[in-house]
């Protein structure tokens, strides 16, 4: 199962890589992505969710990651680990299905895969900072804890 959830997260972070860049409406990036549409319908499926979500929710995912990321304003990230983190960020704090640790770690090793040298142990240190300060207000994830 994981390996089908490391394959939708990537091509979840495709997306939305191309919507931040392009602005690409989600409807016409399923269709014309062709990693997308040769997927399995399992993979086509949560990429989707992650995608479709993390778009409806971008502007709280924002907010978060500028309180604390202080010193790199989000347009200054480099444009994979931006979506990398609102990627990880939204499945954090709105998906029940995945323990946080391993959210964290695939965003880490998405990172080093797809990103700088530096993006793994920077994507690490934000998603770890917002999930502690969330758990801490009780925020996470409608209340749930």
């Amino acid at each position: 199962m994981s390996g089908k959830r490391r394959k939708s997260r990537e091509l979840a972070l495709q997306l939305l890589y191309q919507n931040d860049v392009a602005g690409t409406p989600a409807d016409e990036m399923f269709r014309n992505t062709e990693e997308y549409v040769e997927a399995r319908p399992e993979v086509q499926e949560f990429a989707s969710r992650l995608v479709l979500g993390t778009l409806s929710k971008r502007d709280e995912i924002d907010g978060k990651l500028s309180e604390r990321s202080e010193h790199w304003r989000l347009g200054r990230m480099p444009v994979v680990d931006r979506n990398l983190l609102r990627l990880a960020l939204y499945e954090l704090l709105f998906e029940n299905d995945t323990p946080d640790a391993v959210v964290i770690d695939e965003a880490v090793e998405i990172a080093k895969k797809f990103s700088t040298p530096s993006s793994g142990p920077f994507v690490n240190g934000v998603l770890d900072g917002i999930r502690r300060r969330t758990e801490a207000e009780g925020s996470r994830r409608g209340g749930a804890g």
